[in-house]
């Protein structure tokens, strides 16, 4: 079956309805405490990763040893582990869909469905609860709004494109973060690499990861992020910078970063706890607090954000980014380097 975003138009327009009350998940806790640690191999943003990790050991007394990086890195040293015989991690959380799809084919994780798993979208999740999303990643364009206007924004991808951006741009590198992979992948495909080749001739600044994208524009070295992730944007915007998000016309990406409990882990009870605990209301609503969206449809939007139902969604493709990944970071390393 082809898995797509286009599940965030038809679930965005209608308000989550429960079937009744959900079955509580198959947690021995009584195992998980007595395992007492569980690893988290993760790409959440730093401050809320660490917060999800404080509440959940400060709820159950279970240490969280926490792995943090860029989507790309944690699924190499994961994938570098795993093939060498090694499961060091416990849960991983990324924000590939298309590589955990693959990962979940093979058997990787352990299905296993938390409490709240029917209140994520269907598009967010494994049917068979291999994964499910953490969060849901609006990656848009956002500018500086002291230094570019918003009449001279531009307001879709293709628009990024036009020499008056030139020396302007900046975006993060699809080989650090999965993110960006999800646009790269997706973008090369509507529009061709001609696409890419004219922000090169623009003269487009690549960054790993998405704070230090971030820290450009804050620093005020190119004012535009193309194929962003919002929530550092909104968090910039509680601090005071001006910092302004476009929601493109032609589509914003929404993009689920799942999390699994990987099979034959060190600690198994503890990773499902842990697991559990990642949809429980406590977690959930770090995300829109800390300026993104939750995974759960009955957890409203950050403050000054768009319900889902008022974006429009580019449809990805994961199955097909799973399948051209590597072509895909090859050909934008060939334009970029």
């Amino acid at each position: 079956m082809r898995r797509s975003t286009l599940w965030l138009a038809a679930a965005a327009t209608v308000a989550f309805v429960s079937a009744g009350a959900a079955q509580a998940a198959n947690v021995d806790m009584a195992a998980a405490k007595k395992e007492g640690k569980v690893t988290w191999y993760t790409s959440t943003p730093i401050k809320t990763a660490q917060k999800i990790a404080d509440a959940f050991e400060k709820q159950t007394g279970i240490h969280v040893e926490l792995f943090r990086s860029g989507g790309s890195a944690i699924l190499r040293r994961f994938m570098q582990e795993h093939t060498s015989g090694l499961n060091a991690a416990d849960v991983m959380t990324t924000s590939d869909p298309a590589n955990s799809n693959k990962l979940a084919a093979q058997g990787v994780f352990v299905p296993f469905k938390p409490d709240n798993f029917d209140k994520v979208p269907d598009g967010a999740k494994d049917s068979n609860g291999a994964w499910v999303a953490q969060r849901l990643n609006m990656m848009v364009i956002y500018v500086r709004s002291d230094q570019v206007s918003a009449a001279d924004s531009p307001k879709t991808w293709t628009a990024a494109t036009d020499p008056k951006y030139k020396g302007k741009l900046a975006m993060t590198d699809p080989s650090f973060t999965s993110l960006q992979l999800m646009v790269v992948s997706t973008l090369s495909g509507k529009f061709g690499w001609d696409y890419y080749k004219k922000l090169k001739a623009n003269d487009i600044m690549i960054v790993q990861s998405n704070q230090q994208v971030l820290d450009t524009i804050k620093r005020g070295e190119r004012p535009i992020a193309l194929g962003a992730l919002d929530s550092y944007a909104a968090v910039a915007r509680k601090q005071g910078h001006k910092i302004h998000s476009i929601y493109p016309a032609d589509g914003t990406f929404i993009i689920p970063s799942p999390t699994a409990v990987i099979k034959g882990s060190p600690h198994p009870n503890a990773a499902k706890a842990f697991a559990n605990f990642m949809l429980s209301d406590t977690a959930q609503k770090l995300f829109p607090a800390n300026g993104g969206y939750s995974a759960r449809v009955d957890i409203g939007p950050p403050a000054d954000s768009p319900a889902l139902k008022d974006v429009k969604p580019m449809p990805v493709d994961y199955d097909q980014i799973e399948k051209e990944s590597v072509s895909v970071k090859r050909q934008f390393n060939e334009i970029f380097q």
